[in-house]
């Protein structure tokens, strides 16, 4: 029996998509070694504030380093962005129902003292998911030593890994030809993600946060949340 493939680059408190995927693949594989892009979600996210959605970003330094990679990026430690991060969290999300349960192991990880990005996402996703009952199979592109590029590249893991079938972001249509995919046996699969509403503070609901907004929320009920309403479309 074949097994679906989630490739995704990390993110900083990924939103619900995120560990959507993560939830639904067999194996997910964390794409590190592509470049990093300034002005995306490798290193932010938003939470809601009273005043809506708030953005908390970590600073990264990428000035006269070329075009790094994302396994390589370094956190700009002269910045105290962890002690920042912790106070917006404790101010917006102080009176949620499970703040209490959550928020001393998240800022303890927030608040230590970070070289790389990559290892902080790293640990925030492997926290994250462990608190929602995620336990998919994680490994790092950087790791597999699987040559290629774009769609070859993407092919040569998937098999690598004993798949038949990507489960893909729903970006992807506009850069996959799942014709490709469909020529080596492999199924491309685009995630569909019908975001849920649930509780939130703060009146009317914001959706695309950080998935920490649903942990601190709803708690123990946050994985059937995350992938209820949710389809997906086979090509």
């Amino acid at each position: 029996m074949g097994r679906t493939i989630g490739i995704l680059q990390p993110g900083y408190l990924p939103w619900l998509g995120f560990f959507e995927q993560l939830a639904r693949a067999d194996v997910f594989v964390v794409y590190d070694d592509v470049q990093f892009e300034k002005g995306g979600w490798r290193n932010r996210n938003r939470i809601k504030t009273p005043q809506g959605a708030q953005w908390l970003s970590v600073p990264v330094l990428t000035k006269n380093e070329g075009f790094p990679l994302i396994r390589d990026v370094c956190i700009n430690r002269k910045e105290a962005w962890g002690g920042k991060h912790v106070k917006s969290l404790r101010q917006n999300y102080g009176k949620a129902p499970y703040f209490q349960d959550y928020a001393p192991e998240l800022f303890s990880i927030l608040e230590r003292d970070w070289d790389r990005l990559h290892d902080l996402n790293l640990e925030l996703i492997g926290w994250l998911a462990g608190k929602m009952g995620i336990a998919t199979e994680m490994v790092l592109a950087s790791e597999l030593d699987i040559p290629g590029v774009r769609t070859e590249r993407l092919i040569r893991i998937i098999r690598h890994l004993g798949g038949d079938a990507f489960y893909e972001g729903a970006a992807g249509k506009n850069y996959i030809d799942p014709q490709e995919f469909l020529d080596q046996g492999i199924t491309v699969i685009f995630q569909d993600y019908m975001h849920p509403v649930y509780p939130q503070l703060y009146g009317d609901f914001i959706s695309h946060l950080s998935v920490v907004d649903l942990l601190f929320n709803c708690g123990p009920e946050s994985r059937d949340i995350l992938l209820r309403q949710n389809t997906t479309r086979d090509t």
